[in-house]
């Protein structure tokens, strides 16, 4: 359950990405990531021994979640906007890679989780996971508020 919010999350911020084609929209993703860790270190109140092991393994997973994203948005979401054109066969090779992709995220996420989990301890994975979420949720407000601004 938590790591398909945690899937939402990912996606839902990875969505700001897509957007980002100019140079200024750029740097607005850059601040966006800039701010998610400001906010996550205020959250968990790493000691120096827990940032130092932390870190590195949380932007490893991030990395690897933009790659899913990526493949998941631009490579498959590509050749899906074209739905009626493809053969059954081709559907099918699609359904199969989304398949495999959703099975590949899952394991990526609980590895993570493990790792995660024993170099933080397990109240902070979920305060982790939960900041996350709120993160999630302020941006989404502020971008509405903005949105509704203009």
């Amino acid at each position: 359950m938590m790591i398909r919010k945690i899937n939402i999350l990912t996606t839902l911020l990875f969505l700001a990405a897509t957007l980002s084609l100019s140079s200024q929209e750029k740097q607005d993703w850059d601040k966006i990531k800039s701010l998610k860790i400001a906010f996550i270190t205020e959250r968990l109140d790493l000691t120096p021994k827990e940032a130092e092991s932390f870190w590195p393994i949380y932007n490893e997973h991030q990395s690897k979640r933009e790659g899913f994203f990526r493949e998941e948005r631009f490579e498959i979401g590509s050749e899906i906007k074209n739905l009626d054109a493809l053969s059954d066969a081709h559907a099918g090779e699609l359904l199969a890679r989304m398949q495999r992709l959703e099975e590949d995220k899952y394991k990526v996420e609980k590895s993570y989780l493990e790792k995660i989990s024993k170099t933080i301890s397990a109240k902070k994975t979920i305060l982790l996971m939960r900041s996350e979420e709120d993160f999630k949720r302020q941006l989404i407000k502020q971008y509405r508020q903005k949105k509704g601004d203009r």
